[in-house]
């Protein structure tokens, strides 16, 4: 009676419904399995670029300039934003170390672009630091003093290193009293160094 005509119908509703639970389930099964397959992919890209990294500061240690610039040239196409970062300013340097003053602005361009791939602040603000000195003493003081003052601001990582740059810009420019107070504040600074203390 009434039993089975309540079972008939959820029979049927369980018919109506079977294929769109399964159809949900392949869906979150394939979700997963996305997910997966990104991290695999990820954690490979991770692994290549590392290993690329670690082949150009091999090369630097031993002196084969080029085939460091080459490997870090691989690394900098890199998806791994860490690595890819790291590779730029490697590459960066390399043309400071050149000491031509046309390679300057070359190296601050991959700073620059270093500065703008970097996964967090700590890489990120490393960039921009290595592009303000890379500027110091060439630069309008204004220019320099753009690229520094954000390192500045608190919860950044190398504002220590940042003040004590504009500091030393200061200097430069003529600036010997402006160049004290930031000394001063360095430090006095809980989180500077020994190292920047002793140069304050």
């Amino acid at each position: 009676g009434e039993e089975q005509l309540r079972s008939d119908r959820y029979r049927t509703l369980a018919r109506k419904g079977a294929p769109w639970v399964l159809a949900m389930a392949a869906a979150a099964l394939l979700a997963a399995l996305a997910i997966c397959g990104w991290q695999v992919y990820n954690q490979q890209v991770t692994d290549k670029a590392s290993e690329q990294y670690a082949g150009g500061l091999a090369a630097l240690a031993q002196g084969d300039q080029a085939k460091a610039v080459q490997l870090f040239g691989e690394v900098a196409k890199s998806p791994s934003k860490a690595y890819k970062s790291l590779a730029l300013m490697q590459l960066g340097s390399a043309k400071l170390a050149d000491g031509k003053p046309d390679q300057v602005k070359a190296a601050v361009a991959l700073f620059d672009q270093a500065a703008a791939s970097a996964p967090d602040d700590l890489l990120g603000d490393a960039a921009r630091l290595k592009s303000a000195f890379a500027i110091l003493d060439t630069a309008p003081f204004a220019e320099v003093e753009g690229r520094l003052s954000p390192l500045m601001k608190d919860g950044h990582p190398y504002r220590v290193q940042a003040r004590e740059a504009l500091a030393f810009a200061k200097l430069i420019k003529g600036d010997a009293a402006g160049a004290r107070k930031d000394f001063v504040v360095v430090s006095l600074l809980p989180d500077a160094p020994e190292s920047a203390r002793q140069r304050a």
